[in-house]
């Protein structure tokens, strides 16, 4: 028989199995957490900021265009450094490169700024990916993988719906300029603190030691050209389709702030709840369909993610008012 005790610490241990919530996870999530809330403060509105700090049209296009490419070229240079430093140290440094990046757009308000200085903040969005991916394979089992990185998608967007909402307020409050080099002053100083919880991950298993070592045998380093040679058909289609999609989703990302602002007329604070929305939408679809791609098939899930990709756009140009806005958002 089982006391009050037992019985709350089995539903516990049963809670964090059904979520995959092992100690190197639970660290991860918690520093994906809380810079995510330093970042989302003032990353959503930095079109807005580069309006307002002079830059042109095509600044702001070129703008999100590098932070694209750069997201998909940092990515294997940050697995290759997983792999050689540890997840450990690899991360810390993603994190204090963003930090200086922060920096030099906190302390030059010039569009110059943001271009050079987004060289060194994607640090930790981009240069993590792989990071985290293998931090989840290494943690579970083959059968929780969709579940461990959906809880990861879900502590990754809960900032995404609290802070753009502060961070809107500050530029309501203080200007576009001034609100949002308050926020990179909070934004500073949280990824500061995570480097404290970052220093608390350890490596697992003996092959991660090595590896974070250098001393793994050479048949267990890979190369981009083994990495793609390793994907089979599937695999390869996937990654056609998912570039093409991208592709799409970039051409009105950079202006949906813009457009919101200045056509729709909504404020800073009610982008941030337009993006409240859109998190909120997409937190209540990733539990359940990571649940049901790990049991069944993960193809539906793909497909039906990509048609809402394609309907975002297309219900974003019929919105006419704020509440248009949110009903688009909920799309994705």
């Amino acid at each position: 028989m089982q006391t009050p005790d037992q019985k709350r610490f089995s539903r516990r241990s049963n809670l964090a199995d059904f979520f995959g919530l092992k100690r190197n996870l639970v660290i991860l999530l918690i520093a994906i957490f809380v810079i995510g809330a330093g970042e989302e403060l003032w990353m959503r509105f930095l079109p807005k900021y580069l309006q307002a700090v002079g830059a042109t049209v095509f600044v702001i296009g070129l703008y999100d265009a590098l932070r694209t490419l750069l997201g998909a070229i940092y990515a294997y240079p940050g697995g290759v450094l997983v792999d050689r430093w540890g997840h450990r140290p690899a991360l810390i440094i993603f994190n204090v490169l963003s930090i200086v990046g922060y920096t030099v757009v906190l302390l030059v308000p010039h569009w110059g700024a943001v271009i050079v200085g987004m060289f060194l903040f994607l640090s930790w969005s981009c240069f993590s990916l792989p990071a985290t991916f293998s931090l989840v394979g290494a943690a579970l089992e083959a059968n929780r993988h969709s579940m461990g990185i959906g809880v990861q998608s879900v502590i990754k967007r809960l900032p995404i719906m609290i802070a753009p909402i502060l961070g809107g307020m500050l530029i309501d409050h203080f200007g576009v300029i001034d609100g949002v080099r308050i926020a990179l002053v909070i934004s500073i100083f949280l990824s500061g603190l995570t480097i404290l919880v970052q220093r608390q991950l350890r490596d697992d298993s003996d092959a991660d030691a090595r590896i974070a070592a250098g001393t793994a045998p050479q048949s267990e380093r890979w190369t981009f050209w083994r990495s793609f040679h390793e994907f089979n058909q599937p695999m390869r289609r996937l990654l056609l389709s998912d570039i093409l999609i991208r592709f799409c989703e970039r051409v009105p990302y950079a202006w949906v702030v813009i457009f919101a602002m200045d056509y729709i007329g909504v404020s800073a604070q009610q982008v941030g709840v337009l993006t409240t929305v859109e998190m909120l939408a997409a937190i209540l679809c990733i539990i359940p369909a990571s649940h049901y791609a790990d049991r069944y098939r993960r193809e539906p899930f793909v497909i039906v993610t990509f048609i809402m990709f394609t309907l975002f756009p297309i219900s974003l140009l019929m919105s006419r008012s704020f509440p248009g806005h949110r009903i688009c958002d909920s799309w994705v």
